[in-house]
């Protein structure tokens, strides 16, 4: 007799829209995954990647049993090993480090999974306790989130659902059909209703092609932009004097400032027209309400934590957030009263207060010889490929005095270089709870299926480490569902409400700022921060140009950015075959006329290159690329690069403006045809 369940979960990948999902089981096997129609934010609706959950689950190059390196690292040759070995050899090594100086451990994740419990409980109790170095986890998007804490007080804005009854909606620095689908519905129902939709973005995003117009302007000069517009604001008195009297601070300085950037600053700055920049200044300050869905792509350059506090004040100028359809949204995930201590237990340092690695700066950390990391345990992250300045990071994952642990549910570029690879459950197999950085809603997700082979999840393998290393607490006794119910108060989520239905909507009101109430020092928009001039910095936002403007040499002229291939999501989903055949190759687009200059033709292999490395892959001429700009979609496993890199052997370890994050997008190459710099060598 046939058995099918349903069984209700949450997809784990970071991204904004964290969907609700179904699964249907028939005797123990995952043979249908859905969107939850029940869920109103996610209305039966799965991307393209995450409908192919199931594909990846069943991968037969599914990790399932434990192995440990056989060959030379990087080499990928390993042999299977009893879990009881893996473990207890581990926890030896960890215990013999410890004994010396714990802080050369170095836990290394990521939004693998952005769960809650499968990322952030029981392992940071393990490396607390352990008293291991602390990870600075700025890999995406702390510029923007501490640019957003600045000025508004947190992750904090309107809610996603709104934009749907917005007149005129800026769409700044993301390509929403690709990395957001469900705002994009909301977005092309304000479209229908007669909004105006406006994409800026220096790539012709598939989302440009379906707004009303397209800025195109040049990578890192967000912040001239926003001050552009302030300046037509106010020298139209397109403002709305109430609002910034009573709900802003620092408006005298800030005024001051964006009256010294006319349009025609701007443009030169931005490489746009200027009447591009008048006509949507015009528009956002005589239309009511307007909206602005703001993304981390644009905050991955040197200024770029400037830029997100500059476009972050545009709304209270026009009184924005008086409507429950007017404001901003960058990301959600302030609103959520997650208990972050219940889940990662602080208290285990027991006043210990080690030091801090930056993981945009893994590869420098990894050839410190002077602080050295002597081992590195990697989860939910794949820091070969992701990280910054690959060379580097390659030649630190390739020392043989590094020990390394990487739990996993593949053979990635990292796992290649591990001495133990373990085995790690998916989403379809292991309990978890969500919050969302693109909605209201916490979401449970259950397992639909027992784990393959030997797989285990992240919080089983560190109670066992626990276990073998003597720690005794109570807390790593906790199982999983106990730490789903510990990240929220009974008083915040019912849980029994996600378990019946698998969310759980936060109960907030529907313009939360419209009279002021922001979560900053003052209550209101901070303008000015003097958190930031106590820091001795400046406390208003500024322009601050990239290390590596567009235009700047002559050796590198071309500015690169590294956006996301459609298919993939950062490097999950390049191993599933049917998603990497719709991809075909690493790629980079190129402008016809940069190409022309250059004798590159659609389709041939180009070297891409600067004074950090370089990158073999195919090139595509195309009209997504803005002349002096080209985009190395990402990200590849380098293993299955043509060379065996990715675009990461190009970017940068410097470092943004404020919080710390990577620069990205702030990178100057050159490209040449591979046959042309095969025939020069």
């Amino acid at each position: 007799m046939t058995l099918e369940t349903q069984v209700l979960g949450a997809c784990p990948h970071d991204c904004p829209d964290t969907c609700a999902l179904v699964t249907t089981v028939r005797d123990g096997v995952a043979v249908k995954l859905q969107g939850n129609p029940a869920h109103p934010h996610t209305a039966g609706v799965l991307c393209t990647k995450v409908s192919r959950y199931i594909e990846r689950n069943d991968h037969p190059e599914r990790l399932v049993q434990p192995l440990k390196r056989s060959g030379p690292k990087g080499s990928g040759l390993f042999e299977p090993v009893t879990w009881d070995a893996a473990l207890d050899d581990i926890a030896a090594r960890l215990h013999v480090i410890k004994g010396n100086n714990s802080e050369k451990i170095v836990p290394y994740s990521y939004a693998g999974t952005m769960g809650l419990v499968q990322g952030e409980s029981m392992d940071r109790r393990f490396f607390n306790k352990l008293g291991a170095s602390l990870l600075d986890r700025t890999i995406c998007s702390t510029a923007g989130g501490e640019a957003l804490g600045l000025t508004l007080g947190g992750k904090v804005g309107m809610r996603v659902e709104f934009f749907a009854n917005a007149k005129l909606i800026l769409i700044w620095g993301s390509n929403s059909i690709a990395s957001n689908l469900h705002f994009w519905r909301h977005a092309q129902a304000a479209k229908r209703a007669g909004a105006r939709l406006v994409c800026i973005d220096p790539r012709k995003t598939e989302t440009a092609d379906k707004c009303d117009e397209h800025i195109a302007l040049l990578p890192g000069t967000d912040a001239a932009l926003a001050f552009a517009l302030m300046h037509e604001l106010i020298v139209n008195d397109w403002l709305d004097h109430d609002y910034i009297e009573r709900y802003t601070v620092g408006w005298a300085g800030l005024r001051e400032r964006a009256l010294q950037w006319p349009p025609s600053r701007a443009a030169a700055v931005c490489g746009v027209p200027e009447t591009q920049i008048v006509e949507l200044a015009r528009a956002y300050g005589n239309t009511k309400p307007a909206a602005i869905r703001l993304n981390y792509g644009m905050q991955r350059v040197r200024g770029g934590g400037n830029a997100a506090r500059a476009v972050a004040c545009l709304p209270a100028l026009v009184g924005a957030w008086r409507d429950r359809a007017g404001g901003l949204l960058l990301s959600s995930s302030g609103l959520f009263p997650v208990d972050r201590a219940a889940l990662q237990r602080p208290d285990l340092l027991a006043g210990r207060h080690p030091r801090t690695i930056n993981m945009s700066a893994i590869g420098d950390a990894l050839l410190d010889t002077v602080n050295p990391i002597e081992a590195l345990v990697v989860y939910n992250s794949n820091p070969v490929a992701i990280a910054p300045e690959s060379g580097k990071v390659v030649a630190g994952f390739a020392r043989e005095d590094l020990f390394t642990v990487v739990l996993e549910q593949f053979q990635t570029d990292t796992a290649d270089y591990a001495d133990y690879v373990l085995p790690a459950t998916t989403q379809l197999e292991h309990w978890d709870i969500h919050f969302s950085y693109g909605h209201t809603d916490v979401m449970l997700n259950r397992p639909a299926v027992a784990p393959r082979g030997q797989a285990r999840s992240n919080t089983w393998v560190f109670r066992e480490l626990a276990k073998r290393m003597g720690f005794d607490d109570p807390c790593f006794a906790d199982d999983d569902e106990t730490l789903c119910r510990a990240a929220f108060s009974a008083e915040a989520v019912d849980f029994e409400a996600l378990q019946t239905q698998g969310f759980a909507t936060l109960k907030l009101p529907d313009a939360p700022y419209a009279e002021g109430n922001f979560p900053t020092p003052s209550g209101r928009c901070e303008f000015f921060s003097a958190r930031l001039a106590a820091q001795g910095q400046d406390g208003l936002p500024d322009h601050v140009p990239n290390y590596e403007p567009a235009g700047s040499s002559k050796e590198f002229p071309l500015a690169m950015i590294s956006p996301p291939a459609r298919n993939f999501l950062n490097s999950s989903f390049v191993n599933v075959r049917s998603l990497r055949a719709i991809e075909g190759e690493p790629l980079l687009e190129i402008n016809e006329a940069d190409a022309l200059a250059r004798g590159i033709v659609d389709g041939a292999t180009v070297r891409v290159f600067n004074q950090r490395g370089e990158h073999r892959c195919r090139a595509e001429v195309s009209r997504r690329a803005r002349p002096g700009v080209v985009h190395g979609l990402g990200i590849w496993w380098r293993k299955l690069g043509l060379d065996g890199t990715n675009v990461n052997q190009l970017t940068s370890q410097r470092l943004t403006d404020i919080g710390r994050g990577p620069t990205f997008y702030d990178c100057l190459v050159e490209v040449e045809s591979a046959a042309e710099a095969a025939v020069a060598s």
